[in-house]
């Protein structure tokens, strides 16, 4: 894969951390769509996204899924933890109907389906590694092996983030290539830290965590701040207006609107007449 020209931030020095965009649709397009599902990939290209976000765990033999949850019930006809299943049983599951009875018969994807799909749609994408307790290494181990064996090598590579340190250590150790973004809750006394000692390119926080005088000491040391999850369109604004980089957000088409960012027309995919076959029909806007 090729190296993006990002530079890890460190105090005194800004770094550089350039999507292109203000927007990440989060988990697909999780309010039109069934959340990390092939077909939340489609609706946010169909919302004309340039990023998407997704959750990575391992499924008990190791296969790298798209999946939130420990527990498989708020998402899919399963029941029980992810980690105690195998991929075989996880691709019987339906994933979609929850979401509403248009998505029935979606499946729980592999991340290579994923990363496939999104290399397809020239989509640029944001995976978040998100393991099952004492699985942290396992995870990224699984994630770069995943990555090295089919991302193009004329690609940029995939922005990696996650709320566990020792991922994010695993990457920047095996595979420094891949850029990274240290995800929190809220803001870490020692978030300076984390940065500099993983090498992250971006700080990731929860949206509640961020007022005026936390951003103002952000922009005065040219920290680059995602805020997730945001889908009113005024805070979404008030965020970008205060130099947060980019939102991640449910709804990528109104926040777009809202900050103020005309989402770049692609091309009549004609060569993908059946995205629209597929995902037209299904795409559930409110």
């Amino acid at each position: 894969m090729r190296p993006r020209d990002w530079i890890p931030w460190r105090p005194g020095r800004p770094g550089r951390f350039e999507l292109g965009t203000r927007v990440i649709a989060h988990r697909g397009a999780a309010a039109y769509a069934p959340e990390n599902t092939l077909a939340g990939l489609c609706v946010a290209y169909l919302l004309r996204a340039r990023w998407v976000e997704f959750d990575v765990k391992l499924s008990r033999d190791g296969i790298p899924v798209l999946f939130h949850d420990e527990k498989l019930e708020r998402t899919t006809s399963g029941r029980g933890e992810l980690r105690d299943h195998d991929l075989a049983q996880l691709l019987t599951l339906d994933a979609g109907s929850w979401l509403h009875e248009a998505y029935s018969g979606e499946g729980v994807p592999t991340m290579e389906a994923a990363v496939r799909l999104a290399l397809t749609l020239g989509l640029e994408t944001n995976i978040e590694i998100k393991p099952s307790p004492g699985r942290e290494a396992e995870t990224a181990e699984a994630v770069i092996e995943l990555l090295d064996r089919i991302w193009p090598k004329e690609r940029p590579a995939p922005l990696i983030s996650s709320f566990y340190p020792k991922v994010l250590e695993v990457v920047r150790d095996r595979a420094p290539v891949l850029p990274r973004a240290f995800l929190s809750f809220t803001v870490p006394a020692n978030w300076a830290e984390i940065m500099v000692e993983l090498d992250c390119v971006a700080l990731h926080l929860k949206e509640t965590s961020l007022d005026e005088d936390t951003l103002a000491a952000f922009r005065e040391q040219q920290v680059p701040v995602v805020a997730f999850t945001v889908n009113d369109p005024e805070r979404a604004r008030w965020l970008v207006e205060r130099g947060v980089r980019a939102i991640v957000t449910d709804r990528p088409d109104r926040i777009a609107e809202a900050v103020g960012e005309l989402q770049y027309r692609r091309s009549n995919p004609t060569n993908l007449p059946w995205i629209f076959t597929w995902c037209g029909p299904k795409m559930r806007v409110s």
